[in-house]
């Protein structure tokens, strides 16, 4: 007799296959958990506590923004923060409902007038469908590698003027206007704020003020105690303040809140598929997607460069796709990697992708409180809002904002384009124009960076590497960048450079920029970030052979300041050696000869990066 067939060992292995063949891995949760103790736990669990205290009141936030039920944004935390952990590649990252995701929403139904609130409810599950699956067969098609050659100020311009959006939409609520502003359909920034103005006569100063005390006392605890969980404070001491004013003040008994979530159900249940609401919904879809997928890229790299992992940006897109096809089946809304969360899961000294699991757990018995208790009936919504408008205020990154638009013009053209397009159109026709943008400008300037492999001979003259050296206990390492080093090239700097500086016992990273062009706000950006994690552990970065055009775009950026951070300009010391065209190896020297000023040597051992992709033929 042959041996008996297992068809689920036999499904398993076949998984396993295909997803190899897309270097993806089907459970990548395996390995953490054949790891896990009790430190990881223990870690995991403190960290978990502190992202549920922000995650209950942002999602309802959130669904707000959304104008959805606001249990929606609870549950779509819940079922994403659980699910996302089994696909993904990052640790720290915590899915869910985000403002960029959820205005996006917003403004596609807010322009289709013809779609009543009880059909928006409908669609959403098939909406939400939609997004998980694009995400997925982008994952397998490994769209999220292009999302590089994607410039950071498309994503800085559209959170900038979405931001704003924001703030103008939640005005309503906290001028009691909310019920008018909606009967007239405003559909942009500029007709919302047309239509608020016209009602000033039905401005209510009660729910002003609730909100600006609310406001006030959340932007306050953010700039002074920013380590705690400011939100929920705020939202309960505002609900608190409200009650009684409603029960003692009579002039606030108008007051309007929440309504209780009794009568939801958590009835899992497949979208209704339909072809004329898969067209209709197909652009809102793919834009979500899209911004989902950026979201999550930016904010993975952003916090790998702070842990010193490197996140599989695909990986991370399976993940996106399997937790929203999760979340449709209970019709909350779409859900995206957020920023905020995951900064503080992070801070929170998380260990391991469990902490995002465990926060679920804790947001599901604070949904079943919310849903027992009259808790939510007493929230006031210009409390909700005020703390929606103290949100948008920090996606406004001034510092961002300004090397975007003094980096270069093509920068600068790029985020007013976007931010602009965010005021006059809907927000997914406004992510295109400016990705749009962006990539006709790649196009007409793209070049290809390359590294070139050089060492010091013994005469200590800077040469091009004749073989591939190791050295035993390297201690500066010069990285030589050549070609265009706009934004599709960022990746070089962090990628690349990450796995230099993994070396514990390097200590100076000299980049040579002698033949790099086209420095943009994406690369500057990279570059302040791995001078500021290199400065953290004790080490240094240095810049040899810049040009005139590089040393401008650093010096209009500002970036300038956080390169020379630490020198006596008195004394003439600096971090970043100008090229000089009579000897071109003389700034690479002055910065070498600066490197041992730093390590306390007059002779250090040098480790030359190489590239075998780039390798001489």
């Amino acid at each position: 007799m042959g041996k008996p067939k297992h068809p689920v060992r036999n499904l398993w292995r076949a998984t396993v296959a295909f997803f190899k063949e897309n270097a993806l891995d089907p459970l990548p949760i395996r390995g953490p958990l054949r790891r896990y103790n009790k430190t990881k736990f223990a870690a995991d669990s403190k960290a978990s506590l502190n992202v549920a205290l922000l995650t209950l009141p942002q999602g309802m936030a959130y669904a707000a923004i959304a104008e959805l039920p606001i249990y929606y944004g609870i549950i779509c935390s819940i079922i994403a923060g659980f699910v996302a952990p089994f696909f993904s590649s990052s640790r720290h990252t915590i899915l869910g409902p985000t403002n960029a995701t959820a205005f996006m929403l917003f403004s596609f139904f807010v322009s289709h007038p013809e779609v009543d609130y009880e059909q928006k409810l409908h669609m959403i599950p098939l909406l939400v469908f939609m997004v998980g699956a694009l995400s997925v067969l982008g994952a397998f098609f490994k769209v999220a590698d292009l999302l590089q050659y994607v410039s950071r100020s498309v994503l800085v311009g559209y959170i900038t003027g979405a931001a704003l959006l924001i703030i103008t939409n939640q005005t309503k609520h906290l001028l009691g206007i909310a019920e008018q502003v909606n009967e007239a359909g405003a559909k942009t920034f500029f007709t919302i704020v047309e239509v608020i103005g016209s009602f000033y006569a039905d401005y209510q100063w009660q729910p002003l003020l609730l909100g600006a005390l609310t406001l006030a006392l959340y932007l306050y605890l953010q700039k002074r105690f920013a380590l705690l969980p400011n939100f929920a404070i705020c939202l309960t001491l505002s609900s608190l303040i409200g009650l009684l004013l409603r029960l003692f003040a009579p002039s606030f008994g108008g007051l309007e809140t929440f309504q209780a979530f009794h009568s939801f159900e958590f009835t899992p249940r497949l979208p209704s598929f339909n072809f004329d609401d898969i067209s209709f919904l197909s652009g809102v879809a793919f834009a979500i997607a899209f911004l989902a997928s950026l979201e999550n890229t930016v904010m993975g790299k952003s916090l790998g460069s702070r842990s010193g992992d490197r996140p599989d940006v695909n990986q991370d897109m399976l993940s996106i796709g399997m937790a929203n096809m999760a979340a449709s089946l209970l019709a909350p809304m779409p859900a995206s990697g957020s920023l905020t969360r995951s900064a503080l899961n992070y801070d929170s000294g998380t260990r391991t992708r469990f902490a995002s699991i465990f926060c679920s757990i804790l947001c599901m018995g604070g949904f079943y409180a919310l849903v027992e208790l009259t808790i939510v009936e007493n929230i006031p919504k210009a409390s909700l809002a005020a703390l929606v408008v103290g949100i948008a205020i920090s996606l406004i990154r001034w510092h961002n904002i300004r090397i975007c638009l003094r980096s270069t013009k093509d920068d600068a053209l790029v985020i007013f384009t976007t931010f602009t397009a965010t005021l006059l159109t809907r927000l997914d026709y406004a992510i295109f124009i400016g990705v749009a943008l962006s990539i006709t400008l790649f196009l007409r300037k793209a070049s290809k960076p390359y590294l070139v492999e050089y060492e010091i001979s013994d005469e200590g003259n800077l040469r091009e590497l004749g073989e591939k050296r190791q050295r035993p206990n390297p201690a500066i390492s010069i990285v030589h960048v050549e070609g265009d080093l706009f934004f599709g090239a960022a990746e070089l700097f962090r990628t690349q450079v990450q796995r230099t500086a993994a070396d514990p016992n390097l200590k100076v990273i000299v980049l040579r920029l002698k033949n790099a062009r086209h420095l943009d706000a994406t690369s500057v950006m990279a570059l302040e970030d791995l001078i500021k994690h290199m400065r953290k552990q004790g080490r240094h970065v240095l810049i040899s052979g810049a040009t005139r055009e590089v040393y401008k775009v650093l010096k209009l950026s500002g970036v300038l300041d956080t390169v020379q951070k630490g020198c006596d300009r008195k004394l003439g010391e600096t971090n970043i050696f100008i090229y000089s065209p009579s000897n071109p190896n003389l700034s690479t020297r002055d910065a070498l000869l600066r490197a041992q000023e730093l390590l306390g040597t007059t002779k250090a051992d040098i480790k030359i990066y190489y590239d075998p992709s780039h390798a001489k033929s």
